[in-house]
C-alpha cells in the first residue's frame, strides 16, 4: 500500500466508524417457513403500449425467520393466459439488482409468439425494496447530479471527494433504513417469489430471468426445487464471483467492449471522420474524457458522466450509432449539444434510478462479504486500471459503499443443483456485464441444464431482442419443455447479428430509440 492509499484507508476507516450499526443475523434464513400469502386482488392497469396489463400487490414478511413481525408490500404485474392450455405463472425478473420488473411482464409478453405467451400468466414484480413495492429505497436523492468529481483519483483530493460521497451514501442508507436494511438481500427476495407462487394458488412456477435475474432464478431453485417447473436464464450471472470478483471482471469485458466501439467508430470513419486507427479514436476518446474533467459540457457532462454515457454502449450495441454522434460533434465540430443529450438519455439517473441504485448497493453488500481494507480496492484498482481503464475506477466508486454498510454479510449460495427438470440457459460470447464464464458455470452447476451461446455477439439480454436463432430455442422451451442437446460444452449456437449501421438524416434522436429490452433491463445489473 502507498503512502497516500494508507492516509486514505485510514481516513475512511475513521468515517466508518461514525455509522449507525444495523443489526443483522448473517446467517441464510431457513427455507421451510414461506409465511402464507393472502390470495391476489388484480386490477387493470394497462398504457397504451401493453393495454392488458393487470396490476396487484402481496404483502410478505420483511424478515422470514420471524414471520408475524414487520410486513412489507411487492408490487406485481400480470399479462393474463387467453388460451385454452394453461401452463402456469411465469415470473420475470430484469436484473439490477434494482430493476423494476413490472413493464418486463409486457414486454416478454408482447414479444414471445403470440400462442406461446397466451398459455401463460406472465407476471412481473418489483423485487423488495425496489419501485412500487412498499417501503421504496432512495439513500441519497440527488446522490448522481452532475459534476461530480473526477472518478481516476489521479490526486489525493479527487479520492478523498469520492470516498466522502460513498461514506455518505452507505451513512444515509444506515440511517434512513435501519429497520429494513438487513433484509434486502437476494435470499429473501427469492423468498419473496415463493410467496407470490402462494398467492397465485400455484404449485409450480415458470422463472425467466435476465442478468441478475439469473442469479435471483437460480437462488430459487435452489431453495425450492421442488416448485420450479421451468427456467430460463438469460446473460448468466458467474455466482463463484459475488460480488466483488465479479465486478472486477466486468471491468476487462466492459473496457473490451469500449474498445469494440472504438474499432465500430474506425470503421465508419467516413461518418464519423475520427480516423480508420482504432487506436487513434481511442486516444481522440480519451483526450475528450480529459477536456471534460477540466471544463464540463454544457455544465452537465464532465469526465465521471462521460463514463456513465458510454457505459450503456457496453450493454447494447444499439446505442453505437448515437454515442458515435455525440463523440464526433465535440471532437470535430467542438459541439457539445449532443453529448449532453445522449447523457440524459442514457447516463443520467432520476428518482427511479437513484431507487435502483440503493436496492442494488444494498442487495450487494448485504449478499456475500466485501474487502473491508481501502488499501485493497485502492491497489486492485489501480492495477485493474493498466490494463483495462474504461471503467475500472467507475465501477469501483458504484460499488465501494459496500465498504462502508453496516449490514453483515451473508454467505453466497452455492447454485449447485440436481433436483431441476431440464432448464435452458443464454450466453453471448462477447457480454461486457456479464462475461462468458458465468454462463458456462451455471450450466456445470445445474445438472441437465442446456447452453445456448451467441457467438460474436456483445449484447446483455439477447433473448427477444431480434435473433430469431436464439427466439426459437426459447419458444420451443415454453411450448413444450424442449431443449436442445450438444456433445460438448455448448448444447447451441447461434450467430450473432450484425453491428448496426451509423444513423440516417431520417433516424430519431437518441431518447425515442434504442431497444425496449435493454431500456427494462437498466445498467451494471
Amino acid at each position: 500500500m502507498t503512502k497516500r492509499a494508507a492516509v486514505l484507508c485510514g481516513a475512511a476507516v475513521v468515517v466508518a466508524g461514525m455509522l449507525t450499526s444495523v443489526p443483522a443475523d448473517a446467517s441464510a434464513p431457513r427455507t421451510a417457513d414461506t409465511a402464507q400469502a393472502a390470495k391476489l386482488t388484480w386490477k387493470k392497469c394497462g398504457n397504451p403500449k401493453y393495454p392488458t396489463l393487470q396490476c396487484a400487490s402481496v404483502t410478505v414478511p420483511l424478515d422470514y425467520t420471524d414471520p408475524h413481525r414487520q410486513q412489507i408490500t411487492l408490487a406485481l404485474s400480470r399479462v393474463p393466459h387467453t388460451a385454452k392450455t394453461y401452463q402456469g405463472p411465469l415470473l420475470v425478473n430484469p436484473g439490477g439488482p434494482g430493476g423494476s420488473g413490472l413493464t418486463l411482464a409486457g414486454f416478454v409478453a408482447s414479444s414471445l409468439p403470440k400462442a406461446v405467451a397466451a398459455q401463460y400468466d406472465v407476471i412481473g414484480f418489483d423485487p423488495r425494496g425496489v419501485g412500487k413495492s412498499e417501503p421504496a429505497l432512495n439513500c441519497t436523492p440527488g446522490y448522481f447530479n452532475p459534476v461530480r468529481p473526477d472518478s481516476v483519483p489521479g490526486t489525493p483530493a479527487l479520492e478523498r471527494a469520492n470516498l466522502t460521497r460513498v461514506v455518505s451514501f452507505a451513512r444515509s442508507c444506515a440511517t434512513k433504513y435501519a429497520r429494513v436494511l438487513s433484509y434486502i438481500d437476494t435470499i429473501s427476495a427469492a423468498r419473496d417469489m415463493d410467496a407470490i407462487r402462494q398467492s397465485l394458488g400455484a404449485e409450480k412456477v415458470n422463472y425467466f430471468g435476465y442478468s441478475y435475474g439469473t442469479y435471483l432464478g437460480a437462488v430459487y431453485a435452489k431453495l425450492f426445487p421442488q416448485r420450479v417447473r421451468r427456467l430460463v436464464l438469460d446473460s448468466i450471472v458467474d455466482p463463484t464471483g459475488v460480488w466483488y470478483d465479479d465486478n472486477i471482471q466486468q471491468d476487462y469485458a466492459f473496457n473490451d467492449r469500449h474498445l469494440a466501439f472504438l474499432a465500430w467508430v474506425a470503421k465508419h470513419d467516413a461518418t464519423y471522420r475520427l480516423g480508420t486507427d482504432p487506436a487513434r479514436v481511442e486516444a481522440k476518446w480519451y483526450a475528450m474524457r480529459a477536456a471534460l474533467a477540466k471544463n464540463p459540457a454544457m455544465k452537465k457532462v464532465g469526465a465521471s458522466e462521460l463514463e456513465d454515457t458510454f457505459v450503456p454502449g457496453g450493454y447494447y450495441n444499439g446505442y453505437w450509432p448515437f454515442l458515435a454522434e455525440a463523440f464526433a460533434a465535440y471532437v470535430n465540430d467542438k459541439n457539445p449539444g449532443p453529448l449532453a443529450e445522449v447523457h440524459k438519455s442514457f447516463g443520467a439517473v432520476d428518482a427511479s434510478g437513484e431507487n435502483g441504485y440503493s436496492v442494488y448497493a444494498s442487495v450487494q453488500c448485504r449478499d456475500a462479504s466485501w474487502p473491508r481494507d481501502w488499501g485493497q480496492w485502492h491497489k486492485d484498482t489501480w492495477a485493474v486500471y493498466k490494463k483495462a481503464p474504461f471503467m475500472a475506477w467507475s465501477n469501483a466508486w458504484y460499488n465501494a459503499p459496500c465498504l462502508f454498510m453496516p449490514t453483515a454479510p451473508l454467505r453466497p449460495v452455492n447454485l449447485a443443483n440436481d433436483a431441476l427438470p431440464p432448464t435452458l440457459l443464454f450466453q453471448a460470447t462477447d457480454d461486457a456485464a456479464t462475461p462468458y464464464r458465468g454462463g458456462v458455470t451455471v450450466h456445470h452447476l445445474l445438472r441437465g441444464s442446456s447452453l445456448v451461446v451467441e457467438q460474436g455477439g456483445g449484447n446483455h439480454g439477447i433473448t427477444l431482442s431480434g435473433n430469431a436463432c436464439l427466439d426459437k430455442y426459447l419458444a420451443a422451451y415454453l411450448t413444450d419443455g424442449t431443449v436442445p442437446h450438444g456433445r460438448g460444452e455448448v448444447d447451441a449456437v447461434c450467430r450473432k447479428l450484425p453491428d448496426p449501421e451509423p444513423l440516417s438524416a431520417k433516424t430519431a434522436s437518441a431518447g425515442s430509440r434504442g431497444s425496449t429490452l435493454h431500456g427494462l433491463l437498466g445498467f451494471r445489473g
